[in-house]
């Protein structure tokens, strides 16, 4: 990224050579995440963020569908989907929202007797945010195809860290952010397959085939480029790596921690992600003790946390409210090291047992 900080900052839209070559970059970058996501180049475009990315989704739809509009979603969605389908309710669309059950699983036979026609648009994420449950994406979006519906998933925590071929699973739009996958924070895309007719949420230039008015983010867009190469090179390996040393992290939690419990489905999640909750215990408080340690986790989504609600995710699972307050979400990265799991193993009881003391739910 950093020549186009210094020496590469001209405007890929001027015609001269200074920033016109810059296309080349941006095009370049295009391919790599296409790559990725098994898509054609032409299906992508650069935006500032996942969240973006699925606005400009949902929105789109909506403006494109008018009063036909109905949204269909889970109650476990990121706030960029459910409260954006919220606010196309206000504004007059249908919106349905499907449950899940304790281990954070779609209710299938729920979605099943949904009314589905071309004017709905179904939106369920590919993998859990906070439990890193992973949806069965594929079977849903042919279920919803087959009755005519369109679909759309937030795929934000999944790409980079589970396979994805868009020539084999019926989507037509997903969103991606480039911070998932080791990119800046700020820059992200959204997959539109061809075909899929939608306006911009954001007008003014040509830019991004007139789906993303803004002068192009160049060295962002590099970045995201680059580092959806180095997923797709890295995947397997990274996996299986993630997954073993999450495991150990997990199974540590829970044999070493009184009142531990796991949240969400054992088998089908993400390899990078594990939601623990330590019954009669504040997340907030324990969350605040870790970075004493120097240790980041965090409760429930990172987008909200502060709020001294329980997560709408544990409570959409029928998380009972002692553990639910207490739900602590550990992610880990290419970066994290064995170290790093030891030092977590050192430090969590100790933490769990000092507050549980201090905890005036426990007699």
């Amino acid at each position: 990224m950093l020549p186009y900080f210094a020496d590469k900052y001209g405007n890929p839209s001027s015609i001269h050579s200074f920033g016109g070559l810059l296309r080349r970059e941006i095009d370049r970058a295009r391919e790599h995440v296409a790559a990725l996501l098994g898509a054609d180049p032409t299906e992508i475009f650069f935006t500032s963020c996942g969240t973006e990315s699925d606005n400009t989704a949902l929105q789109g739809f909506a403006r494109q569908h008018g009063s036909r509009t109905k949204i269909v979603t889970s109650a476990v969605e990121h706030p960029a989907v459910r409260t954006t389908s919220r606010r196309l309710r206000s504004d007059g669309a249908a919106v349905e929202e499907i449950g899940v059950d304790g281990e954070g699983m779609l209710d299938q036979e729920q979605l099943g007797a949904v009314d589905i026609d071309g004017g709905t648009l179904v939106s369920l994420m590919w993998a859990n945010n906070e439990t890193g449950v992973i949806f069965p994406v594929r079977q849903l979006s042919e279920q919803v195809k087959e009755k005519g519906g369109w679909f759309h998933t937030d795929a934000v925590q999944a790409v980079g860290k589970v396979p994805i071929d868009l020539r084999d699973v019926p989507i037509d739009m997903l969103a991606l952010s480039g911070h998932k996958v080791h990119a800046p924070k700020g820059v992200g895309a959204l997959y539109l397959r061809k075909g899929t007719q939608i306006p911009p949420l954001l007008l003014g230039g040509h830019q991004e085939e007139g789906m993303r008015a803004g002068t192009e983010n160049v060295a962002y867009i590099v970045g995201l480029g680059r580092a959806c190469e180095l997923a797709r090179e890295r995947m397997r390996e990274e996996r299986t790596r993630l997954k073993r040393m999450r495991d150990r992290l997990e199974e540590g939690l829970l044999a070493r921690c009184r009142g531990a419990k796991l949240n969400g489905h054992k088998q089908h999640r993400l390899p990078n992600t594990t939601n623990v909750s330590f019954e009669f215990i504040e997340g907030e408080a324990i969350l605040l003790m870790l970075d004493e340690k120097s240790i980041a986790a965090s409760s429930g989504s990172a987008c909200t946390t502060g709020s001294l609600e329980p997560s709408h995710v544990m409570r959409a699972m029928g998380v009972p409210y002692t553990l639910a307050h207490s739900s602590i979400r550990f992610s880990l990265s290419r970066y994290t090291t064995d170290k790093e799991i030891d030092t977590v193993l050192e430090e969590m009881p100790q933490i769990v047992d000092r507050l549980r003391e201090l905890s005036p739910y426990v007699m």
